[in-house]
């Protein structure tokens, strides 16, 4: 019996957008929501510590995202959004802190408010959800 050589499957190395894609299933014409169910307050993000307009911006922010789908929040390349998921390693944190954390976070998320000026929201989609864990006017996540 000769020997038969088996191709495996080349595999891609699949980048952390397409991993989010993949791991989040949702219907694709339900809009985006926002849940604070897992949102903590602490010294390092607090925003408290800047202006009152860091809140009207914040909730604008949340107004014009609610009106996307995530697929457009996944696909957005905008420098205004700058929404992409985290990479603990490039972080500060090595995850959120949740309890079971493994079994409630597929990818964690992040997005901006504006350019630069108010910072990011942190947290991570199930659905068509987004769980905001943490608001970081300051960009504290990565220093």
């Amino acid at each position: 019996m000769a020997n038969k050589k088996f191709n495996r499957p080349k595999h891609k190395k699949q980048s952390a957008i397409a991993k989010a894609k993949e791991a989040i299933k949702f219907d694709s014409n339900s809009r985006l929501s926002f849940s604070f169910k897992y949102f903590v307050l602490n010294n390092k993000f607090n925003p408290y510590i800047k202006e009152v307009t860091y809140f009207s911006v914040f909730l604008e922010r949340l107004k014009d995202l609610s009106q996307l789908t995530p697929q457009e929040i996944y696909s957005n390349r905008s420098k205004a959004l700058r929404a992409h998921p985290i990479s603990w390693e490039d972080t500060t944190e090595s995850s959120f802190g949740i309890p079971n954390e493994e079994n409630i976070v597929a990818i964690p998320y992040q997005f901006e408010l504006s350019a630069n000026e108010h910072g990011r929201v942190h947290g991570f989609f199930v659905d068509t959800i987004f769980y905001i864990r943490w608001l970081d006017p300051n960009h504290n996540l990565y220093k």
